[in-house]
């Protein structure tokens, strides 16, 4: 399905929106506007005997506010998420060493990514034990020296072959 010109030119009009408003929104000049209207709301508080209106006022206000920012913040998050997520995918395709299962892990379970940090931890736990302090640990390099062990190990190929015979 492709996009028509004015649906791209609505996107590009909210994108360009969205990243000026976060832009100013993060500014000096936005935090001291913010407060200068809190300071003039609160000095005319006598001028309105503390009215009911009055506060009505800044509730509405500020509530109208904080709810269009959620928005508007979750959605620089995403675009800065997504970027950093990229540029670390580049980082391990471009990486000698590094696994390329890494990649897009983003999109793992909560159990998958529980799963992967044991095995961090592990990894990090063996790496201080290494004398040489460019010795690399990756999961292709765990998994061929697993496979190593089952093939030179008769127990783990035993058990290995009953697991076999037990699933099917």
């Amino acid at each position: 399905m492709a996009k028509s010109k004015n649906d791209t030119k609505k996107n590009n009009f909210f994108e360009k929106f969205a990243n000026a408003a976060t832009k100013f929104t993060g500014s000096s000049a936005a935090f001291i506007s913010a407060t200068a209207i809190v300071v003039i709301w609160a000095l005319s508080g006598p001028i309105f005997n503390y009215s009911e209106t009055w506060q009505l006022v800044i509730n509405t206000g500020t509530t109208i506010i904080t709810f269009l920012m959620v928005f508007l913040i979750q959605k620089a998050q995403n675009k800065d998420g997504k970027a950093i997520q990229l540029k670390l995918n580049e980082l391990i395709a471009a990486q000698q060493g590094a696994s390329n299962r890494m990649v897009d892990i983003e999109d793992l379970s909560e159990k998958e990514l529980d799963q992967l940090h044991k095995f961090y931890v592990t990894i990090a736990t063996l790496a201080k034990k290494e004398a040489d302090i460019h010795c690399s640990h990756s999961i292709d390099v765990a998994k061929e020296l697993n496979e190593l062990k089952l093939k030179s190990n008769k127990h783990f190929k035993h058990h290995d072959n009953e697991s076999a015979r037990s699933k099917s």
